[in-house]
């Protein structure tokens, strides 16, 4: 009887599935999914679509000064782009101006989220205002610095110094031209102000997400505000400071309105962006503008890969 009843058994188990329930599961399944193909297409069309002519085209010889000189190059662009001086000092601007830009923007992010951390009367209107810096046009931005804040004969800065000279009683106050004399800092300071409100959003999410009762114990068993920031709080945003990096360092690379709008690309301050641009539109050489231009691309994905992998971990602590 038992012998009979497992093979039984066996043969209900391996019966295939309802061919109606399988069509229904894919229309289904298909229902869900029809709504996001239009953003998918959309997708698409919109940034797939331009890599991939920008990619052929970095693989042929194209210069619109010479029409009758188009060919298939190789990767003749691309030793150009990593070997040419000039795209070469403009690879280590870009390297310079980041690294500058992400690591004073985190320093200062960081301290100011530590201030607007602590409660105190006007809070949220300090933070809105902390907040507008990031809110503005980039283009609109660099200008304001250009003109208003940096400009030698009316900018603030000069006319802040000549005020403090006057009142220590010091004589005629230097009135340095700031961005002749320091091209790539003005630049670096108008992004550092853009910047320093989106670092300080990341980390006072993290300081808002800090077990408070652990901080609450270190308290009470006599830490100091020095030793609960180093052991505690510091380890708790690693990930946040390690997020606002990387999200930071794949704008920056690819900043364009600061350099153009302050210095146009002038005194060492091209960066890779703008090196594109003048290797596109003044040289009209487009086979090697759109490799510089793939390389960008290929170095924004390699950090975006590392800025999804810390959302992913950070999400995954959170969880728990």
């Amino acid at each position: 009887m038992n012998a009979v009843s497992v093979p039984d058994r066996t043969r209900s188990r391996q019966r295939p599935p309802d061919r109606s329930a399988v069509a229904v599961a894919r229309a289904s399944a298909w229902a869900r999914r029809m709504p996001l193909l239009p953003a998918l297409v959309f997708m698409i069309v919109v940034t797939q679509l331009p890599f991939v002519v920008t990619l052929g085209i970095s693989f042929m010889r194209w210069n619109a000064l010479y029409p009758d000189d188009i060919g298939f190059a190789g990767l003749s662009n691309f030793v150009t782009v990593l070997t040419d001086p000039a795209l070469r000092s403009s690879v280590w601007t870009t390297i310079v101006l980041t690294v500058t830009v992400v690591l004073v923007s985190l320093l200062l992010g960081l301290a100011i989220a530590l201030l607007l951390d602590r409660s105190f009367r006007g809070r949220g209107i300090v933070r809105t205002m902390m907040i507008a810096p990031f809110l503005i046009v980039p283009v609109a931005s660099a200008l304001v610095w250009k003109h208003a804040l940096l400009n030698p004969e009316y900018g603030l800065i000069n006319g802040v110094l000549t005020w403090l000279w006057s009142v220590l009683g010091l004589g005629p106050a230097p009135q340095p031209d700031w961005v002749s004399d320091l091209p790539l800092v003005s630049v670096e300071a108008a992004l550092i102000w853009q910047w320093t409100p989106f670092m300080m959003l990341i980390l006072l999410a993290g300081l808002t997400s800090r077990p408070m009762d652990i901080v609450e114990a270190a308290t009470v068993d006599g830490a100091g505000q020095w030793a609960i920031f180093r052991y505690l709080t510091l380890p708790h945003l690693r990930r946040y400071l390690e997020l606002g990096a990387l999200l930071g360092s794949i704008y920056i690379v690819q900043n364009f309105d600061a350099v153009f709008t302050i210095t146009s690309g002038g005194l060492g301050t091209a960066n890779l962006p703008y090196t594109i641009y003048q290797t596109f539109f003044a040289a009209h050489d487009y086979g090697q503008a759109s490799a510089a231009g793939v390389i960008v691309v290929i170095a924004t994905i390699v950090i975006a890969n590392f800025a999804l992998r810390t959302v992913s971990s950070l999400l995954k602590e959170e969880g728990r």
